[in-house]
């Protein structure tokens, strides 16, 4: 049985992942007035776009880091642009494609490092190439990271550390409040990437 306070932020994940993937994928989205309103999935060029210069993407690693960043991060023949600390400042402008790629390794090693075997690293997660393939990946970390929390009892909750994920504050938090993170996560860039769609389709019209 799910922990009663975690009932409504499991709702809220399932609700945003739900309105993301359609947003991303098709045929049609939530428009969140209850209507369904159509929408074409995501082509690759749409997936790569740069609207500025100096963005930070995924690339082929046979063609390095882009600017400003000194690793591509990940596994596969693709990487996500990525630096040591300090980061850039200011901030370089992320694509769709990055912003995507984020969520799906995070959720992913979450997920792993709450109920897995608490050992993947970014350098173990393949980077997509491609909008179909970056889809099905956020899809795949979204279904890991929900299993994990359904395994999770009440007591778990405010256990500090519970989630061992190395690249955030999850050893210092209690969980309940790394599960709220997670939601806000999904939410803040999967409004950006919606934004970047209707950015997309506006240069083109």
């Amino acid at each position: 049985m799910t922990a009663p306070r975690l009932v409504p932020l499991v709702e809220q994940f399932d609700f945003a992942c739900e309105r993301l993937v359609g947003r991303m994928a098709g045929p049609v989205m939530d428009s969140g007035d209850g209507c369904e309103t159509a929408v074409g999935a995501m082509s690759d060029e749409e997936y790569l776009w740069e609207p500025v210069p100096d963005c930070w993407s995924v690339r082929r690693r046979a063609d390095g880091p882009g600017p400003r960043a000194t690793l591509l991060a990940g596994a596969g023949d693709w990487g996500r642009d990525a630096a040591s600390y300090p980061h850039p400042w200011p901030p370089p402008f992320t694509t769709l494609a990055w912003r995507l790629s984020h969520l799906g390794e995070m959720l992913a090693l979450r997920a792993d490092h709450t109920a897995g075997g608490h050992a993947l690293t970014r350098d173990d997660h393949s980077v997509s190439g491609d909008a179909a393939g970056a889809v099905a990946a956020f899809e795949e970390g979204a279904a890991a990271w929900r299993k994990a929390l359904l395994g999770i009892d009440d007591a778990a909750l405010d256990t500090v550390g519970y989630c061992t994920y190395p690249h955030g504050s999850d050893p210092e938090e209690p969980f309940i409040d790394i599960v709220w993170w997670v939601n806000q996560e999904v939410l803040h860039h999967g409004a950006e990437i919606a934004l970047l769609r209707d950015l997309y389709r506006a240069r083109r019209a």
